[in-house]
């Protein structure tokens, strides 16, 4: 049975439809992408699907007791509390568990209870309690944490005061920790770094339930994704397979369309020219004939076509060979006359028409870099030349440089000041049409917002493009459109970015924060993968090596046991349980082995992880077992 079933779904705002006629199935094990353009009513799907909305007609059939963990692209959280404490309520019901353990033990020691009833009762809690992972669970909070890039600082600032990315990776960390039996997730990567991203890919790969996802990012459908639902105009179409495949597939799909549809029309054209030379003579009533058969016939429709953005390639004045110089610059901040340094930074020269991606973690001094680079913070030492003629045009991230109260139109005139029809043309590129132009800053929302920071950009032609994270707010079409007008630019590009498939197809070199310092990688991002993973390897093999020289049981002996928290519960057969991890190690080390040979690298990296948990169980047991 499925988890989640629709039957002629629908969802109109007023008299505008969002969708209908929409029926589909979410099964268990379903890892699927949903893809579209802004505003096609993705969100509004998930929403209906979730029960945080109702469909405006059609059916949405649950499974029973089903469990939905659900993370918006702007999750709401407490407004009292730390980010910590909004995590931690996935574990509401074993936390109140360890409370009632805790009231059970102190009872216990209460002179006139009944000691055996109490020691019951306590048992039952105990069993409970592991059964429910109350052991582990903190443990399998804080490597997620770790994963996701919430560090302790971050959780335990306050959740009123946490940035937006903050609170959706809180927000994520809680949905994932809450056993969901289907995840249902709008955007998931927008706050994530490159780490971030590639942990939560191999999660819900390997061990999430069900999957249901709305993102623009294409690398991260292409690695989750088995199945992907298309919004399209109105209409819901499934397609098998990844990103990559389904974008193959649509393309036949709508060629095939488009040839159906102009062979029709050419036979519209021949028939009605017929109709119109014979109506009145000899052949009049054959001409009827095919005129009643014409308007019969069952229109083919013309295949529809999103609006992206339509660019020309970018212009770009010419510069000296040598663009960019740094000489022992070290990159870092100034805090009450006291200098923290973040990044030492390798002699760097970015020659003409060269193309950079600055990637690495989140915190580890990306933004100040950039900031450094732009003259906007000083170096703590060394120094940022620029060559002659170099005229930086800057994408920030956070669109700081946008007035809110300006409209459209005045903000991109104060940029380059030109005949309003001009403006209004050159806006409509990017899809500001009509009245949009005068619509309030403000009011845009951040795909739009996102659409005139880059036309303020382009339209200065400058030859040095710095660009933070320019694809957040895009949606396919227009990242794709970006992507011709960037692989077309004749200038030199540094890009900050985490969108994968954008890194793979602009850059030739990169620069990778991490450790206190920059590292440069003279190459694109797929050979640069390649040699992560190969140094994945060697470790996982080095680490098999180890493994075998793990600590084995002494011979024999009499049945050991330790106490539980209270002397009523019952006792642990520790020789048991130690046997039992060591035949869960040589199992994980066998599959290990096969994981290897087979260069399967998630496997490896998951394998791995389960391998030191389970050695560093035994080894507490085996502590515990010879300290009685």
């Amino acid at each position: 049975m499925p988890l989640v079933s629709t039957s002629d779904l629908a969802v109109h705002y007023g008299v505008e439809i969002i969708f209908s006629g929409i029926d589909l199935d979410i099964n268990e094990g379903a890892r699927i992408g949903i893809v579209g353009p802004n505003g096609g009513g993705k969100t509004s799907l998930l929403r209906v699907l979730v029960g945080q909305q109702d469909a405006s007609a059609g059916r949405v059939s649950r499974s029973h007791l089903i469990n939905v963990g659900y993370v918006p692209q702007h999750p709401e959280t407490e407004p009292k509390g730390t980010l910590r404490d909004e995590v931690l309520s996935a574990f509401g019901e074993i936390r109140s568990l360890e409370r009632e353990l805790d009231a059970a033990s102190a009872l216990a020691g209460v002179a006139g209870s009944n000691s055996e009833e109490t020691g019951r009762h306590y048992a039952d809690l105990l069993d409970k309690y592991e059964s429910l992972g109350g052991y582990n669970y903190e443990r399998s909070m804080n490597r997620m944490l770790d994963g996701l890039g919430l560090t302790k600082e971050t959780l335990d600032s306050s959740a009123s005061t946490a940035s937006g990315g903050e609170r959706t990776r809180a927000a994520l960390a809680k949905a994932l920790l809450g056993n969901p039996d289907l995840l249902v997730l709008d955007e998931p990567t927008n706050y994530l770094d490159l780490k971030g991203v590639t942990w939560l890919e191999r999660y819900l790969t390997h061990f999430a339930p069900a999957v249901l996802v709305v993102s623009h990012d294409r690398y991260f459908l292409d690695e989750m994704a088995t199945q992907i639902w298309e919004i399209d105009h109105g209409r819901m179409n499934i397609f098998p397979g990844n990103f990559t495949k389904y974008r193959a597939l649509k393309t036949e799909r709508d060629l095939r369309q488009l040839k159906e549809y102009e062979a029709q029309q050419e036979f519209i054209a021949k028939e009605q020219a017929f109709i119109d030379k014979y109506r009145a003579g000899q052949r009049s009533r054959e001409a009827k004939g095919r005129e009643t058969r014409l308007a019969r016939l069952e229109r083919i429709a013309r295949p529809d076509r999103d609006q992206s953005i339509s660019l020309s390639s970018a212009a770009a004045t010419r510069t000296e060979q040598v663009v960019l110089r740094t000489k022992e610059l070290k990159v870092g901040y100034i805090d009450d006359g006291v200098p923290t340094e973040l990044l030492k930074v390798p002699d760097l020269q970015l020659s003409r028409g060269s193309r950079l991606a600055l990637i690495g973690d989140n915190g580890t001094g990306k933004s100040t870099f950039i900031k450094t680079i732009l003259g906007e913070v000083p170096p703590l030492d060394g120094d940022v030349t620029l060559g002659q003629s170099v005229k930086i045009g800057y994408y920030s991230q956070g669109l700081d440089d946008l007035d809110t109260e300006q409209t459209v139109l005045e903000s991109f005139l104060q940029i380059k000041n030109m005949p309003f029809e001009d403006a209004r043309s050159y806006l409509a590129r990017f899809l500001f049409r009509g009245e949009d132009v005068f619509r309030a800053v403000g009011a845009c929302s951040g795909g739009e917002k996102s659409r005139l920071a880059l036309a303020r950009l382009l339209i200065t032609e400058p030859n040095l493009l710095v660009l933070d994270e320019p694809t957040t707010h895009f949606d396919i079409p227009s990242r794709e459109a970006l992507e011709y007008v960037l692989m077309t630019y004749p200038g030199t590009i540094l890009l900050v970015s985490h969108d994968r498939h954008l890194v793979s197809l602009l850059a030739e070199s990169l620069l990778i924060t991490g450790d206190g310092r920059v590292k440069i990688f003279k190459g694109t991002f797929a050979e640069w993968i390649e040699t992560e993973r190969e140094a994945e390897l060697a470790a996982a093999s080095v680490r098999e090596r180890d493994t075998t020289k793990h600590k084995t049981l002494p011979n024999p002996v009499a049945t050991k046991t330790v106490k539980r928290r209270n002397p009523a519960a019952p006792v642990i057969d520790m020789e048991k349980v130690i046997i039992d991890l060591e035949e869960k190690l040589k199992d994980i080390e066998s599959q290990l082995q096969q994981a290897t040979v087979g260069q399967q690298y998630e496997d490896m990296t998951r394998l791995g992880e389960e391998h030191i948990e389970t050695q560093a169980e035994l080894e507490k047991r085996l502590e515990e077992w010879e300290s009685e």
